[in-house]
């Protein structure tokens, strides 16, 4: 990908506007242009990567310090109820921008985004049997 058609690699060029708190060898973390809460931040790699899917077990190990370094940040700047960390991969899953990025939002019982889980309804237990077959059989395939 040309860094011209990522709004997220123009962000960690320096070749965008944006409000970056922290920046590291591996990644970049950036207030979001219309945040979900008080305090959401993204933190996402410098190296264009789509989604996690992509990434190897270094950067993704990297990532994952930077968005608890951050995570860690908001809490004490912000001292919210709660919080999430979201990431997407893929349209069907919200992904808007194609860069893999860590949503860190700070949470309130009060927030405007309201309650995301869990499901009103449940899933039967032989469903959910079928299901932990289903991953285990994917886990020894991928070894």
């Amino acid at each position: 990908m040309q860094i011209d058609d990522c709004a997220f690699c123009r962000i960690a060029a320096g070749q965008a506007d944006s409000h970056v708190v922290y920046r590291n060898s591996d990644a970049i973390a950036f207030l979001p242009l219309n945040p979900a809460s008080l305090g959401h931040t993204l933190v996402a790699p410098i190296e264009h990567v789509p989604d996690f899917f992509d990434l190897n077990p270094r950067l993704a190990a990297s990532l994952s310090s930077a968005v608890l370094h951050i995570a860690k940040a908001v809490r004490v700047a912000f001292s919210p109820e709660g919080m999430n960390l979201i990431t997407s991969a893929g349209e069907a899953a919200s992904q808007s921008v194609f860069h893999l990025h860590v949503h860190v939002v700070a949470r309130w019982t009060t927030d405007r985004i309201g309650e995301i889980w869990p499901p009103k309804t449940s899933t039967a237990d032989a469903a959910q049997d079928d299901v932990a077959r289903q991953i285990r059989d994917a886990i020894t395939r991928l070894r």
